[in-house]
């Protein structure tokens, strides 16, 4: 396969990290080139291609990819859009992936809008998909029944669920509960095709095995998004502190084992990152704090997407509607 565009600069903790997690996948049998300056330090024997600009986390994401057509981004993307690279992975600024990905690469014919899909960890079970994520803060009623459709293809394609169980995100289970686009989005869903969709869900369902999708605006997505990564972080945090107390020294070291898979299952790192759904090619968006493990494990759902053909995949189900 062509190799994975890596955005060597982009995240809190590049180029380092970011590097090392290339360097691992590589180990892997993972074809990757780096997308960086002329002599970036410690990347072994990994190809770089050489990139001079690179768009900062504060900048402004449309104007940035105008302005700077030589950013590790913009160069990442037309990579994939000429044929050089098969995906492009970056843990910087999400907006200017977004823009790099959509202006460079293009839509896949007849999506209206992209959409961020983030896997949700659930225990016990396969994660649930939630998008938009944070593509999309304004969206109109079809747009979120495209993400459906998106979505219900990606789940299938990543975790093998056969009719994946599509949930609308709102303010109560019944049909007419939720502001007028919630009410709008229902009554598309109802009637789509190729969406097995079962009805309106809240929040507290996302983490649970009862759906596999979940459709909604990318402003709540985010929002719910940053929610449940801030509520597992501090629960974390407290439980380990709480277990730490000396007169618990003996149960913890039983415990341990357990608990550090427990921790595992929910860090951001193991998922590695989200997908820009819609657009002409494979766009892995990691967190921002991405470790040599999270870029490693982006870096593997990019060659799963490719090797699946997710492109294709969306393009011959919206050829259906």
């Amino acid at each position: 396969m062509l190799p994975v565009a890596v955005d060597a600069l982009g995240g809190d903790k590049a180029p380092a990290e970011i590097v090392a997690g290339a360097k691992q996948a590589a180990a892997e049998g993972i074809p990757v080139l780096l997308v960086g300056p002329a002599g970036l330090q410690d990347i072994g024997e990994l190809p770089l291609h050489v990139a001079t600009e690179f768009i900062d986390m504060h900048e402004d994401p449309a104007s940035s990819v105008r302005n700077k057509k030589d950013s590790t981004l913009v160069v990442s993307a037309d990579l994939v859009r000429d044929g050089k690279a098969s995906a492009m992975i970056s843990a910087g600024n999400t907006g200017a992936t977004m823009a790099s990905a959509l202006l460079r690469m293009g839509r896949i014919k007849g999506v209206k809008r992209p959409a961020i899909a983030t896997p949700i960890p659930v225990p016990g079970s396969t994660p649930t998909v939630m998008l938009d994520a944070g593509a999309n803060a304004e969206v109109e009623a079809a747009w979120m029944t495209q993400f459906a459709l998106m979505g219900t293809v990606y789940a299938r394609a990543r975790f093998g669920i056969d009719k994946p169980r599509v949930g609308l995100l709102s303010i109560g289970e019944e049909p007419g509960k939720g502001d007028t686009l919630r009410k709008e989005t229902y009554e598309l869903l109802s009637v789509a095709s190729g969406i097995n969709f079962i009805g309106n869900v809240e929040g507290r369902d996302i983490m649970t095995p009862d759906v596999d999708v979940v459709v909604t605006d990318g402003f709540t997505g985010n929002v719910a998004l940053k929610t449940l990564e801030g509520t597992m972080r501090m629960i974390v945090k407290e439980l380990f502190a709480s277990i730490g107390e000396p007169q618990y020294k003996e149960h913890t070291e039983a415990l341990m084992p357990a608990l550090l898979n427990l921790y595992a299952k929910f860090d951001p790192d193991s998922t590695g990152g989200a997908i820009l759904l819609g657009v002409d090619g494979v766009c892995i968006i990691s967190h921002g704090s991405s470790s040599a493990r999270a870029m490693l494990n982006g870096i593997k759902v990019a060659k799963d997407m490719v090797d699946c053909n997710m492109v294709s995949l969306i393009s011959e189900a919206l050829s259906t509607q």
